[in-house]
C-alpha cells in the first residue's frame, strides 16, 4: 500500500465525515463545560476529529444526531453485548424503578441471590459480590488477595486490560524490563513497586517472576482483548494454573471482555479454575454493573481472617454497588437475553464475520490476520497473528486503523474506536455482518488501488 495513497484517502474520508455530521460537530463544539468537550475524555478517541453524538439505539443499530443509522459492531465495547435496550432488561428496570422503587435503599433484594446462583452455575465459583464496574471488582479482588496472602504485588500480562486499575498499567519495555505503560496518568507510585509483568503465552517469564515469592495473585484475561485478540497457545492456561499453585499465588480471571466466549465465558468454555473471577459491562444489558466470584477454598480462607474489616472501612464495597436496579437488570439479562441459544447465534455470526474478513485479506494478499473469540472478532495488521501483547502493540498502524474506522462509519458501520473489534449481540443479523463485509472489501480495494 502506498503511504501517499493512504494519506489521501484518510483526508478524503475525514472531510466526508465532517460534511455528513454537522449536528454532531456542532454539539461537540458547544460542549464548553465538559472537560475535553466530552463526558469522558476517552470519547475523544475518534478517527475523524470529533465523535458522533447518539440520538437513539435499539438492538444492533444506533442512530446518530444527524439521522444516520449504523450497524453497531462496537456495542459499547462489550457493555451492550446484550444489544441496546433489550426488552426484558428494560421491563425489569422499569418495574424496579417506577413500580417498586428503592433504587438506592441500601437494602438487599431477593434478585441478588438469583443472580449469584446463576453466576455460580455459569462460571463455577460459588460465592459472589457486586460492584458497579469491572474496574472496581478488580480493585476489590486485589485488596482481598493481598490481605489473605500478605504479599504486596500483583502480576499482569503486558498490554492487558483491567480498566484503570493502577497495578495493571505495566508493560515489558524495549530492554525486556518492567516499565510503566505509556499514558499512565498520575500514577501514585512507580508501578514496579506494586506489580510484576510477563508477556501473555510466556510461561518461563511467569515462573521466573513468581519465584520472587511476593506476588499475591496473577490478574489476567484468559485471552488478551484490548490490544487485539491474542489467543492462548496449547497448554498455556493450564501452565498458568499449575505455576501459580506451585508458588502459592492466587489466580484472578477477568472475564469482562472474554465473556463473549460463551454463556460462562472462557472459564466454562475452556475448563479454567480461577480462585477469583471478575466481570462487568455486559451482565446488565448496559446498566452499570460488576461482580466478582470467589472459589469455595478462597471464601473459607477469607472467613478465617476475622481481623479483616469487610463491613465498614475495609475499602471493599460502594454505596451504590449491588443496588436493586443493577441487580434486576442483571437477572433479566442473564435469564432472558444472554442465554445459551443467544450465544450460539452470536458465535455463528462472529464465525461468518471472521470468514468474510479472512477472504478479503486473502484475495488482496494482505499480511494481516483476524482472530475470533466466541462472539468477538478482530483484525490486526500482522501475519502471523501476534502471540502476545508486545507483538500486537508493535503491529499497530494508527493511520491505517483510522482510515478503516472513518471509512466504515461514513458508510453506516461502527467498529470499536480503540481497535478494529467487532462484537455480535443477539439482535445482530446476517445482513449486518454482510454489510460490514461489503464496505470492508470496498475500503481495501481503494487502498490497494484495485
Amino acid at each position: 500500500m502506498s503511504p501517499d495513497r493512504l494519506d489521501g484517502l484518510l483526508a478524503r474520508e475525514r472531510a466526508e465525515f465532517a460534511a455528513r455530521n454537522p449536528r454532531s460537530r456542532a454539539a461537540y463544539d458547544a460542549a464548553d463545560h465538559l472537560f475535553g468537550r466530552v463526558p469522558m475524555t476517552w470519547m475523544n478517541k475518534t478517527a475523524a476529529g470529533f465523535p458522533l453524538y447518539l440520538d437513539r439505539a435499539q438492538g444492533a443499530h444506533v442512530t446518530d444526531l444527524d439521522g444516520h443509522e449504523h450497524v453497531d459492531l462496537c456495542l459499547g465495547d462489550t457493555g451492550a453485548m446484550a444489544g441496546h435496550s433489550p426488552p426484558a432488561t428494560v421491563a425489569a428496570v422499569q418495574r424496579r424503578y417506577a413500580e417498586l422503587g428503592g433504587a438506592t435503599a441500601m437494602l438487599p433484594t431477593e434478585d441478588a441471590e438469583w443472580v449469584g446462583a446463576e453466576l455460580a452455575r455459569r462460571f463455577g465459583l460459588p460465592y459472589w459480590s457486586f460492584s458497579l464496574t469491572a474496574t472496581d471488582a478488580n480493585r476489590w479482588a486485589i485488596r482481598l488477595v493481598r490481605a489473605i496472602t500478605g504479599r504486596p504485588k500483583i502480576l499482569v500480562n503486558s498490554y492487558c486490560y483491567h480498566g484503570s486499575v493502577d497495578e495493571s498499567l505495566i508493560v515489558i519495555g524495549p530492554d525486556g524490563e518492567a516499565a510503566s505503560r505509556e499514558g499512565n496518568v498520575g500514577a501514585p507510585c512507580d508501578v514496579t513497586l506494586t506489580s510484576r509483568v510477563a508477556e501473555y503465552n510466556d510461561l518461563e517469564r511467569l515462573e521466573r517472576e513468581l519465584r520472587h515469592g511476593d506476588v499475591a495473585a496473577v490478574l489476567m484475561e484468559p485471552a488478551l482483548t484490548n490490544i487485539g485478540i491474542v489467543l492462548p497457545e496449547r497448554g498455556y492456561l493450564e501452565g498458568v494454573r499449575e505455576i501459580t499453585r506451585a508458588h502459592g499465588t492466587l489466580l484472578i480471571n477477568d472475564e469482562t471482555h472474554t465473556f463473549c466466549a460463551g454463556p460462562g465465558g472462557a472459564t466454562a468454555a475452556w475448563g479454567l479454575q480461577p480462585d477469583v473471577l471478575t466481570i462487568g459491562k455486559a451482565l446488565a444489558g448496559g446498566i452499570p454493573c460488576g461482580a466478582y466470584g470467589l472459589s469455595e477454598q478462597l471464601a473459607a480462607e477469607i472467613a478465617r481472617h476475622t481481623e479483616l474489616d469487610l463491613v465498614d472501612m475495609g475499602g471493599v464495597g460502594g454505596t451504590l454497588a449491588g443496588n436493586p436496579i443493577s441487580i434486576a437488570a442483571m437477572r433479566a439479562t442473564l435469564e432472558q437475553v444472554l442465554t445459551a441459544d443467544a450465544f450460539a447465534h452470536m458465535i455463528a455470526l462472529a464465525s461468518r464475520f471472521t470468514a468474510g474478513v479472512g477472504q478479503v485479506i486473502e484475495e488482496h494478499g494482505l499480511q494481516w490476520s483476524i482472530q475470533q473469540l466466541g462472539a468477538r472478532a478482530e483484525y490486526r495488521f500482522a501475519r502471523p497473528a501476534p502471540r502476545n501483547g508486545g507483538e500486537s502493540n508493535a503491529a499497530h498502524q494508527p493511520d491505517l486503523d483510522d482510515f478503516l474506522h472513518v471509512y466504515l462509519a461514513n458508510r453506516g458501520v461502527l467498529l470499536t474506536p480503540f481497535h478494529a473489534m467487532a462484537l455480535m449481540c443477539p439482535q445482530t443479523s446476517v445482513a449486518d455482518v454482510d454489510r460490514h463485509h461489503a464496505v470492508f472489501a470496498e475500503a481495501i480495494g481503494e487502498l490497494v488501488g484495485r
